[in-house]
């Protein structure tokens, strides 16, 4: 091994330290290193006996990833994915106890501490919420962001947590956060699978960060291999450090620092780490380090073997340079330790792990043997036998699991209908509250749900003065976040075109001017990152505005907001959270590639968010006030065509507060509900007039929120009234409209008060081509509205209107 000196390594710190204190050090890492090792092997194991789903596991680089945690202090940050198991032990964020706990998918989350049972195993989490969601103190644990399984998505939020460092460095104003910065001298620690390099969003990210001098050190753990493929086909030279020398910094240009060093290496992983934090911590400058000769000794997951695509020679190789084989080799060939002191280390390893899985395993099955026993003796005291068999399945269980447990319970429920006694009585109390109990197991904490909930929060009128300007409504918005940003510190926007010009639309015209560039700025062409930069910056105690400048351009960060600000709360159980407000606007634009509606993609990717769709610029004003004021993601959709138009320009600008979740009746109507959003409710309000003309009363209701819907059933209450049902909007047949249906006829039991068919109006299949004769053939318009409604008018009444064709 290499024969550099270790003087500089954060636990050598001390000049003098002892030649014994210094052994024990190095005893203890490779200790640590045996025990995950071991780990990986008997995860493995666990899998492939049945005992546990499904496993992947860090083995092969426990060696650079002992000395990456070295350099780890109180307030940095992790962002890795699930080879980071030796990481995490070493940083202390995990343990073997919660290591098994997690691989058997235990939903207890002192024993799951990073997900409850939610994720699969070696995806770890830090809690930075206590029980009531306030915020714990960052700045005295080591923070780690919860793991995603998205190749390469830890990627786009290193740009959101480390940016928070420069800001709270450079922004004095914010120093009374101390929960979450000391002056911004924090460093983001990712990490990332050689592999994982080819994805779009790691270049993305790495370019945003060489542009910004983001603290970030990024370890590349190469060991040769994506699953299958070799470094040959996924990178180019095959050497992922050799295509990143155009982003080495030179002179005083931004750029970053590149190390290459072998995952075996020991004092030199020591030394290369301590040197990357160092240009991090001191410098804000990124640091790229390529650990290489790294080796998977178990292939990429359980799911399959690795000696189908390797070679006899590779595998020969990964035997003689095992990290673990090479450091124990280090420790015999330099004198640090003998080679019985290393056996006897070895087995304390073992029989530490093995004490450590047998203790998760009993706490699992302690977990799965309260329901058991209570459903058993529910079902042995109804005495009938309908149930002897569900019962008799139950008690001849070797290895329980919720499933059985209520799959059987729920057959002996569906097997005693229409019979009563108590017992049974009993047994569906239990059931009852076992729902209960399962849901906050498996289903609860999509949203924060803190007291800071915007669902929590009131409204509040917009006040008028009696000599009211009406101003375009872009003026609206932008007074709206001027007071915003007076009042809170916190807030910060950015995105393409935000800064200097105050964006395409002029919502933040000026504001860069006020406020300065630390809290207004401009970004680069690169949606993941914009998205990822407002998750990191949120997860730190800030409030960011990350705008997206079209709706179509959502599409792609979808990645980055489904697969991880969507889910976050979710995944941790309600322990992290990240309160972004994505600002983009949409609707009723022309052409296809900005056509501005794809809000079945939105639905169905973005559980998790509350997804906004004011009709005017106003209404988007005060969600941004709730908003602000709240701490869950959010996003929000302006109309395109509406900046221009005239509205009146509230007293109250930056305090009134619009409902998060709550419907709007905006026309009074007898004949039928019209239910509506965004710029398609001015086609609907215009096609009203029309059909008064024609003797047909519309009732027009604005969703003006899709995720959460009408929480106040406003439709229902319509309903009562017209009896009849027609949605309006500009997405695909069977998209918003198709989910506007469901939750009104099924949610809010709409379907009973119908006495016709319920219609929908939606825009064509295609994308809509460019220009006016374009919007009007493809999307609902005036004439479409109008022949609808009075088709359903003429299906309950002929004779009082004619049809038409």
């Amino acid at each position: 091994m290499s024969n550099i000196t270790m003087n500089i390594n954060s636990d050598f710190e001390t000049p003098k330290i002892s030649f014994d204190d210094f052994r024990e050090i190095i005893l203890k890492d490779y200790k640590l290193a045996v025990e995950s090792r071991i780990a990986s092997l008997s995860g493995r194991k666990e899998v492939l006996t049945g005992k546990a789903k499904f496993g992947v596991f860090g083995d092969g680089k426990e060696i650079a990833q002992i000395a990456l945690a070295k350099v780890f202090q109180p307030g940095d940050w992790r962002s890795g994915y699930y080879r980071d198991q030796t990481f995490a032990f070493a940083l202390g964020i995990s343990s073997i106890y919660h290591f098994f706990s997690q691989l058997y998918a235990n939903p207890d989350l002192e024993a799951d501490i990073s997900s409850g049972g939610r994720q699969m195993n070696c995806h770890f989490s830090t809690q930075l919420l206590d029980k009531e969601g306030n915020w714990l103190n960052q700045t005295e644990q080591k923070n780690s962001a919860s793991d995603i399984s998205t190749t390469g998505g830890q990627m786009a939020r290193i740009m959101g947590l480390g940016l928070a460092s420069k800001l709270y460095k450079e922004n004095r104003n914010l120093d009374y956060l101390t929960y979450f910065s000391r002056q911004g001298r924090e460093v983001v620690f990712c990490t990332i699978g050689n592999a994982s390099t080819s994805e779009g969003v790691f270049w993305e990210t790495l370019n945003a960060a060489a542009v910004k001098q983001i603290p970030v050190v990024i370890s590349v753990w190469d060991d040769g291999y994506g699953i299958s493929v070799p470094n040959e086909v996924q990178t180019t030279k095959a050497d992922i450090s050799e295509v990143l020398k155009g982003f080495q910094r030179e002179n005083d240009s931004n750029g970053i620092e590149i190390f290459k060093v072998r995952g075996w290496d020991y004092p030199a992983l020591c030394e290369v780490y301590e040197q990357a934090a160092r240009y991090a911590r001191e410098e804000h400058v990124p640091c790229i380090v390529h650990v290489t000769e790294l080796t998977q000794p178990q292939g990429h997951s359980t799911s399959g073997s690795h000696e189908r695509y390797k070679s006899a020679e590779r595998l020969e190789w990964e035997d003689t340079f095992d990290c673990n084989l090479k450091m124990r080799d280090w420790l015999l060939q330099s004198g640090i330790a003998q080679e019985e002191e290393l056996k006897d280390l070895e087995k304390e390893a073992k029989d530490f792990v093995r004490k450590e899985q047998r203790r998760a395993w009993a706490d699992y099955h302690k977990t799965l043997q309260v329901d058991l026993d209570e459903a058993i003796a529910l079902l042995s005291a109804i005495g009938n036998p309908l149930v002897d068999v569900p019962l008799m399945t139950l008690q001849s269980l070797a290895e329980p699991s919720l499933k059985e447990i209520y799959s059987n319970v729920r057959r002996a429920i569906r097997d005693l209908r229409g019979i009563d006694s108590p017992e049974k009585d009993a047994l569906m109390t239990w059931y009852a509250e076992k729902q209960e109990q399962n849901f906050d197991r498996y289903n609860d904490k999509l949203f924060s749900d803190t007291l800071d909930s915007p669902l929590k929060k009131d409204g509040i009128a917009a006040h008028y003065e009696q000599d009211v300007s009406i101003v375009d409504g872009r003026e609206v918005l932008n007074a709206c976040f001027e007071t915003n940003f007076r009042r809170d510190e916190r807030i910060v926007a950015f995105g393409e075109d935000v800064g200097k010009i105050g964006d395409v639309n002029q919502g933040f015209a000026g504001l860069q001017e006020q406020f300065g560039e630390l809290r207004i700025f401009d970004t680069g062409i690169r949606e993941s990152a914009i998205i990822g930069k407002g998750i990191g910056l949120a997860l730190r105690g800030l409030r960011p505005i990350a705008e997206i400048q079209y709706l179509d351009y959502l599409i792609y960060a979808m990645p980055v907001l489904s697969d991880d600000l969507a889910c976050l709360s979710y995944r941790t159980k309600g322990t992290q959270k990240a309160p972004v407000i994505i600002r983009t606007r949409g609707h009723r634009l022309e052409g296809i590639w900005h056509s501005g509606s794809p809000m079945t993609v939105l639905l169905g990717g973005l559980r998790g968010l509350h997804i906004c769709v004011p009709r005017n610029m106003t209404q988007a004003a005060g969600m941004y006030n709730t908003l602000l004021r709240s701490d869950e993601p959010a996003l929000v959709i302006e109309c395109l065509n509406g900046y221009r138009l005239k509205e009146k320009m509230p007293s109250n600008v930056g305090e009134f507060m619009v409902p998060i979740g709550v419907a709007e009746r905006i026309r009074e109507g007898r004949d039928i509900t019209v239910v509506s959003y965004g710029a398609t409710l001015r086609v609907v309000q215009e096609a009203a007039i029309e059909l008064e003309k024609l003797g047909i009363s519309l009732e027009i209701i604005d969703a003006q929120c899709l995720q959460p819907f009408d929480r106040t059933e406003i439709c229902h209450q319509s309903l009562e009234k017209t009896n009849k049902l027609l949605v309006v909007d500009e997405d695909m047949p069977g998209g918003a409209a198709a989910f506007i249906l469901q939750e009104i006829l099924e949610g809010q039991n709409g379907y009973y008060l119908l006495d016709g068919q319920p219609r929908t109006l939606t825009a064509k299949p295609n994308r809509p081509p460019y220009g006016s004769d374009g919007d009007y053939f493809t999307k609902p318009s005036v004439d479409d509205v109008v022949e609808l409604a009075y088709e359903m008018m003429s299906e309950y009444n002929e004779s009082a209107f004619p049809r038409l064709f």
